[in-house]
């Protein structure tokens, strides 16, 4: 992208960023509360959690789609963040006063080990039809979730199940949104080893054939996926649907030059998450709808348009 393209993507976040932090049930001009601690205490740790939600499920979905060779699927679809609920139910039943950084070990290990059965279970699914294994998926993270539910309703933990299901903003402050921050490490993980999460969408055989070592790759793709979900679940709860849409719209402009891509897609997903919680915000103030309940609208919608609508060639970038 030249500068000057990039011009308006990093205008319109930050207008969006701007947004963020001025609107909300509080004012900052003549409320109850002084605008500089408003801001440090809630709204800048609000939009700073919903960007790196967003940038980071928007990465763990290329990582999948990567790994299983199909651009319908996401870790929403991989079963990932029904396993990391069953990781936080364990976690919560055997060590109540557990630390977030423990709870969110027990649900990225719980997490990995869901998306790896997905993956072993994709490898036994036919690629003629690629809306196949987004089903299988499906059914595999239902079943996942079925067995939470019947965990949660069996402890009386059904009420911390609701709340992990459901992606939303408002509950975020200073001291205990920054568990996120390990998500920008994360990221810039994926983008050193991009060029071999490029390969391993090749299909084992062939990288293999190019040098890759295919286990020890596709395990750390599994572990920053893992990582990235177990934090976003922990933290403000999962949020469908931005690992699909969000890669398929950046490789539908730009093509499949992953390294380049990263950064958009991160952004992406990053301005997206910050434009559905502005949203919910809005829609119903003082209330608030939650801003998984508004990308799952919009993703839907775009999950229909990508089915449907023919792909344009990809651009050409050095």
């Amino acid at each position: 992208m030249t500068p000057r393209a990039a011009i308006l993507p990093a205008l319109g976040l930050v207008l969006l960023i701007g947004a963020s932090l001025c609107i909300g049930a509080a004012s900052l001009w003549g409320g109850d509360f002084g605008a500089g601690w408003l801001l440090a205490v809630s709204r800048f740790p609000r939009t700073a959690a919903a960007l790196l939600a967003g940038a980071g499920l928007a990465l763990a979905g290329v990582v999948v789609q990567q790994s299983v060779q199909n651009r319908f699927v996401e870790p929403g679809l991989a079963g990932t963040p029904e396993a990391a609920m069953i990781g936080l139910l364990a976690v919560t039943l055997l060590a109540p006063g557990a630390s977030v950084a423990l709870k969110m070990a027990a649900a990225a290990a719980t997490a990995m080990v869901g998306t790896a059965g997905f993956l072993a279970l994709s490898r036994h699914v036919p690629r003629r039809d690629p809306m196949l294994l987004p089903l299988v998926g499906l059914i595999y993270g239902g079943i996942l979730g079925a067995a939470g539910l019947w965990m949660a309703w069996q402890t009386d933990l059904t009420q911390y199940l609701g709340i992990w299901r459901l992606g939303e903003f408002s509950g975020v402050l200073q001291g205990r949104y920054e568990l996120l921050w390990t998500i920008a490490a994360l990221a810039l993980l994926l983008y050193v080893v991009a060029d071999r999460i490029t390969i391993l969408g090749l299909g084992e055989d062939r990288a293999r054939s190019l040098g890759l070592n295919y286990t020890v790759t596709l395990v750390l793709g599994l572990a920053i996926v893992s990582a990235i979900s177990a934090a976003v679940v922990v933290t403000v709860g999962a949020l469908p649907f931005v690992g699909l849409v969000v890669p398929n719209i950046v490789s539908r402009r730009r093509g499949d030059n992953l390294r380049a891509n990263l950064p958009l897609v991160a952004l992406g997903g990053g301005a997206l998450v910050l434009a559905s919680d502005i949203v919910g915000r809005l829609i119903r103030y003082p209330f608030e709808i939650p801003a998984a309940t508004i990308f799952s609208v919009f993703g839907a919608g775009v999950f229909l348009w990508l089915l449907h609508a023919a792909p344009k060639a990809p651009r050409r970038h050095g």
